[in-house]
């Protein structure tokens, strides 16, 4: 049976290409658009709990719009939901994506007006034009141009990305700067360094790397997976997670949190991936 999570279909409609494969009273090609809002919610049915977060920039396929939420399937990990209509817009060319954990938006290239916004690590812009140290995007506003890389300058090490989230609070389904989740650090890490990666912990665990041996030793990089867990080793006998122990997003020992997580009762280490 099709992952739920992946499937582009609800009780109504679903994506054209899966005519043959599903059953839907409808099929249609849907429309391209992107997330518009500094961050937008993903849920599992209008008014239920996150699954997952888009950030700006982030492509949509909308299925439908119905009740002022988008059904479609994010664009850069397959991931299904309903997201808010008013979150998305038309779909613009991209140059450049945010580099820092967070950054402000202003209605002009000067530092002391109040901001008009925020966009967070991993969104992506279209920056028309610049005026000395500042860009200016599609939408008017203005962001500092340190903040950004050209879209195919990536970060080269997922952990160093990774670091970026230290001390942000933990958020079942997030993805930002101001909330994340396990899996949430692992993809924006991936992703800052160009690297595709599934959402979920068990979609990483399944289709990131190789297992590593019994006699290999975790080494910076690799991922440590529990079931419904994942983190980051950045050095020896050291784990950067997002964690619901701590709400937040720390360094732990490793020995330490294998032997924390056990005794709560969540299981031991199911595998260490090196990517």
């Amino acid at each position: 049976m099709s992952d739920r999570r992946l499937t582009p279909a609800n009780e109504r409609v679903a994506a054209s290409f899966l005519k043959g494969q599903v059953d839907a009273p409808r099929y249609v090609d849907g429309d391209s658009r992107h997330c518009g809002a500094a961050a937008a919610d993903m849920v599992k049915v209008p008014g239920g709990s996150r699954i997952s977060q888009l950030v700006h920039g982030d492509a949509f396929l909308a299925l439908e719009d119905r009740d002022g939420f988008a059904f479609g399937q994010s664009q850069h990990d397959g991931y299904c939901g309903y997201v808010r209509s008013s979150d998305l817009a038309d779909a613009v060319e991209q140059t450049h994506w945010v580099a820092v954990p967070q950054t402000h938006t202003y209605p002009d290239a000067d530092m002391k007006l109040i901001q008009s916004g925020a966009l967070y690590f991993g969104s992506c812009v279209c920056v028309n034009g610049t005026q000395g140290r500042w860009s200016r995007l599609h939408s008017g506003t203005y962001v500092p141009s340190a903040h950004l890389r050209p879209l195919g300058d990536w970060m080269i090490d997922p952990a160093e990305a990774a670091a970026q989230f230290l001390g942000t609070p933990y958020l079942w389904g997030g993805g930002t700067r101001a909330g994340i989740d396990c899996s949430g650090l692992v993809q924006a890490a991936w992703r800052a360094c160009g690297l595709d990666c599934p959402r979920d912990s068990d979609m990483q665990e399944a289709q990131l790397g190789r297992a590593l041996r019994a006699a290999e030793a975790p080494a910076r990089g690799d991922l440590v997976f529990w079931s419904g867990h994942v983190g980051i080793v950045t050095a020896t006998n050291m784990l950067l997670h997002a964690n619901a122990f701590h709400m937040s997003t720390v360094y732990e020992p490793l020995d330490a949190a294998i032997a924390r997580i056990e005794a709560a009762g969540n299981g031991p280490v199911t595998s260490i991936r090196r990517v």
